[in-house]
């Protein structure tokens, strides 16, 4: 409740009244494979493994032995510590925990791996390729998933922290049958325009936390769909085709 963070930005600009049910505990995201998988990756490289899988027995058959599903998390590690570019990129000080003030909201960030001249965030994907969404048509992956905005913010605390204006990269890996890496450099111009857009909303989404304004509902996420409440009849001609 105290600070913003840009997965709760990114929430409230998906559904604000879904991130407000999260943030007071009232709703929980489903968690998935997937995301899953990402986490073990994350928490390797972090260096807290044992107490991630401490907290997921569900990884685990019977015989104590990682699921095989979770097995393409270890093959992603392995691929990432072969390459040693982007090994370097990740050698930097792990999950530094920062604060600071963004139009006067506090904001914290946990940055993966900080080096004395860059910030690096570790990204694990299902791919590279452009993804698909409605009204704004095809993206790059990360454009699509808002990390562009997650280095703009990044990148403004650690100035406050630090003094300096460092670039901000994401080092990634992909979730195929063969796993795919990069490193990728988020340009200023683009850490710029994000930076203001964070900067046009987070006075907004605060004010909602803070219970000044209502949180209004998109009835479009499970949240909203699991606590809709039915008020009227639906005519049909104010459906929608989705041709």
């Amino acid at each position: 409740m105290e600070y913003m963070s840009v997965s709760q930005f990114k929430a409230f600009e998906t559904c604000p009244a879904c991130a407000m049910a999260e943030i007071s505990g009232q709703y929980q995201r489903e968690t998935t494979t997937a995301l899953l998988v990402g986490s073990y990756v994350d928490a390797y490289f972090e260096g807290k493994l044992d107490r991630f899988t401490a907290h997921h027995p569900e990884l685990f058959k019977r015989d104590g032995a990682l699921k095989s599903e979770y097995l393409q998390a270890e093959q992603i590690i392995q691929r990432i510590e072969r390459d040693a570019f982007m090994m370097h990129y990740l050698s930097g000080k792990k999950q530094v925990i920062l604060t600071g003030e963004i139009e006067g909201v506090p904001v914290k960030i946990k940055v993966d791996s900080l080096l004395p001249d860059k910030i690096v965030d570790l990204k694990i994907m299902r791919d590279f390729a452009p993804v698909y969404l409605p009204e704004k048509g095809r993206l790059p992956w990360y454009e699509a998933w808002r990390y562009d905005l997650q280095g703009a913010v990044y990148q403004e605390v650690v100035r406050q922290n630090t003094g300096k204006v460092l670039p901000f990269y994401l080092a990634a890996a992909t979730k195929e049958k063969v796993t795919d890496i990069g490193v990728f450099e988020i340009g200023q111009d683009i850490l710029d325009f994000e930076l203001e857009q964070f900067r046009e909303n987070v006075v907004l989404y605060h004010a909602m936390k803070q219970g000044i304004v209502e949180p209004y509902r998109c009835e479009a996420c499970d949240y909203c769909k699991e606590t809709k409440v039915l008020t009227k009849v639906i005519k049909s001609g104010d459906v929608l085709s989705n041709e």
